[in-house]
């Protein structure tokens, strides 16, 4: 494989997904297209720590922020179905679709820099280098089950602020 570790390209698919929902509301040609492609890497992304990272990571003694990340994810993906049914009435852009965008943003600003520098860390200390290895090539090209939701997706209407 590269010399990127999995710490690395975890962060880097944040980036990623950012840009994807930014050409979105920056209102580019393919802003639309890229959202979408953006969701469910995010999707994507979340399954991979929830099923396969989470779990050592608990066990390694990291509970509480594991815990923090599993709460943050449920109210993510509850703002992603809400994006995604607002696109399914109203495909054009607007400001509503756009307000949903920037919370989410901001979400997964406040949830990246918690989980980049408590968890991510950790990995490499946890996990063997051949897990990390499958890891690194599940980003890849590895896809989410099929109707495979997070664990708390169902834990209730997302929170007003980020932080709380």
């Amino acid at each position: 494989m590269t010399d990127t570790t999995l710490a690395e390209a975890m962060e880097a698919e944040h980036h990623e997904i950012d840009e994807g929902i930014y050409a979105y509301l920056n209102g580019d040609a393919d802003g639309r297209e890229r959202l979408e492609a953006a969701f469910e890497e995010l999707r994507r992304h979340i399954y991979l720590e929830e099923v396969y990272l989470f779990p050592p990571l608990r066990d390694a003694g990291m509970m509480a922020p594991v815990f923090v990340m599993l709460r943050e994810h449920g109210e993510m993906w509850q703002v992603l179905d809400q994006v995604e049914a607002a696109l399914t009435v109203n495909p054009a852009p607007d400001s509503s679709t756009a307000a949903l965008c920037r919370d989410l943003l901001t979400r997964l600003d406040a949830h990246n820099a918690k989980e980049e520098p408590i968890l991510y860390p950790e990995l490499r200390g946890i996990l063997s280098d051949s897990a990390a290895e499958q890891y690194l090539a599940f980003l890849e090209d590895g896809e989410r089950p099929d109707g495979w939701v997070c664990e708390r997706a169902a834990a209730g209407p997302p929170t007003s602020s980020p932080w709380g």
